[in-house]
């Protein structure tokens, strides 16, 4: 369009226009029309229509794009919403379909380019000891996950057809190719696959992650506890209903005057009661309060994970 806009300067025949740029009349025509009929100021579509606009338009998506589904949570239907809500719809496609195009094409040039540079740092890297972490995510296909926790780097993100040991011992292979690293120890959880793939595939020592830690001793804890808090409460319950049938019962005797024989023992009865109520109460508050220690014990657990982490140095993989 920069071009044309160019020749009208010395010639306003479009015919001979339209064969300087190598192009059809009709699509000369075209965008003739497309100009005349965005609705924007004069100067913005000069903007967007030179050279230097549309360079700085295409920049803008891809950086869109790159920020929102890439580094971000958002979909491409976000990536369309920010075109439509910006204006730049006037100069752009903003369909879903073509905007997913744009995304697939950065994704792939985004894993293109991860390739080549842990390649090319490959070469100068040092032999190295690793911690592998591993997991497995369902998208609902089995993703096999794995990451270097010093530095963050992703070691492994791939799709595989089940989630056996060899299944784990071809995936890792593939990821380490290259790479002058050696896996010495492995943390996740307990699943039968990993399990198998560290103990008889890698031969590395295989520590449980944080989370399983502190799952397997609240698992371990938190039902017995909370099996003496619900006793104490009933033996409670029962022992103040105790209480209260004494009561009760010395008030149904007093009411009806008096009577022959000898008059039953309500006071001791009822200090009886009400010694049991103590007791019970006393058992009570205990098992609450073992429930509450194991409660700050677990949390102690994680904090203290936590300020390891915070120490930790950040030093990446592949320098």
């Amino acid at each position: 369009m920069a071009k044309h806009e160019s020749a009208l300067k010395d010639n306003t025949n479009q015919r001979e226009i339209a064969k300087q740029l190598g192009i059809p009349r009709s699509t000369l025509q075209h965008w003739m029309d497309r100009k005349d009929s965005i609705d924007a100021e004069p100067e913005v579509k000069a903007f967007f229509e030179s050279p230097t606009g549309t360079a700085f338009l295409h920049r803008l998506v891809v950086a869109a794009q790159f920020v929102i589904t890439l580094l971000g949570p958002g979909s491409v239907r976000l990536v369309c919403e920010f075109l439509e809500l910006s204006g730049l719809s006037k100069f752009i496609a903003t369909s879903y379909g073509s905007q997913q195009k744009v995304s697939v094409a950065i994704e792939q040039a985004t894993v293109d380019f991860g390739d080549k540079e842990t390649n090319r740092m490959a070469k100068d890297m040092e032999p190295k000891d690793i911690t592998a972490c591993l997991d497995e995510t369902f998208h609902p296909e089995t993703c096999l996950v794995s990451i270097e926790p010093e530095s963050n780097y992703i070691l492994l993100e791939t799709y595989a057809n089940g989630r056996k040991g060899s299944d784990w011992m071809k995936a890792m292979e593939d990821a380490l190719k290259g790479l002058p690293v050696t896996v010495v120890q492995s943390s996740s959880d307990y699943g039968t696959g990993i399990a198998n793939y560290v103990k008889n595939h890698l031969g590395a020592h295989h520590s449980p992650d944080v989370f399983h830690i502190q799952y397997e001793v609240v698992k371990a804890s938190s039902t017995a506890l909370a099996s003496k808090t619900k006793a104490a409460q009933k033996a409670l319950e029962s022992a103040s209903a105790a209480v209260n049938r004494c009561i009760d019962q010395q008030v149904a005797y007093e009411s009806k005057g008096s009577q022959p024989g000898r008059k039953p023992q309500f006071d001791r009865k009822i200090q009886n009661a009400l010694k049991k109520e103590a007791e019970e109460l006393h058992a009570l508050e205990v098992a609450i309060l073992h429930q509450k220690r194991m409660q700050r014990a677990s949390g102690t657990l994680l904090e203290g994970f936590r300020g390891l982490q915070g120490r930790s140095s950040v030093l990446q993989i592949i320098r």
